[in-house]
């Protein structure tokens, strides 16, 4: 869900390949108008008035953090320091999320490869350390390797929150 609740639509967004699965079969025939049952979102990936958070999507990571800083946004709340890196070739969302940091004190940086993730990563870590949530969304690989990069950066698991997209 890319969506957040004070959104008057429901956003999916997912790959679909040339086989898609059934159910991304069914999504595909979704017209304007139709009615269909979901549920969720459940468990902890989600932001709450909380320390410094920074959140690193890759690719089609980046569903849950628009729904999350839109929500922000709607809500209006004042925060501490939320920071988004972006890793994509694409950037869907671009300007929504840039809609948001500039009404929000949401810092987005859009980032075309790994490579200058770390020095962000490293940034971060290097002014909150251990204080703040970090939150990782992406493919299998990304998550774990980010994952342990924050680990091995000596930060506690609890601080870290995941979110793996497989299949991709």
């Amino acid at each position: 869900m890319a969506s957040s609740s004070t959104e008057n639509v429901i956003k999916i967004t997912t790959k679909i390949s040339e086989n898609p699965s059934e159910f991304k079969k069914a999504l595909l025939e979704l017209e304007e108008g139709m009615k269909m049952r979901m549920n969720g979102p459940v468990g902890s990936f989600y932001l709450k008035e909380s320390p410094p958070t920074l959140l690193i999507a890759g690719g089609i990571g980046i569903t849950p953090f628009r729904a999350m800083l839109k929500q922000l946004e709607a809500d209006g709340k004042g925060t501490n320091e939320v920071k988004l890196l972006y890793v994509d070739s694409q950037h869907l969302y671009r300007d929504d999320l840039n809609e948001v940091s500039a009404s929000t004190s949401v810092n987005v940086s859009f980032l075309d490869s790994r490579k200058e993730l770390y020095p962000e990563i490293d940034q971060f870590v290097g002014n909150y350390q251990n204080h703040a949530h970090y939150f990782v969304a992406g493919s299998k690989e990304m998550v774990k390797l980010i994952t342990q990069y924050l680990k091995d950066n000596h930060i506690p698991t609890r601080n870290i929150k995941k979110d793996t997209f497989t299949g991709y």
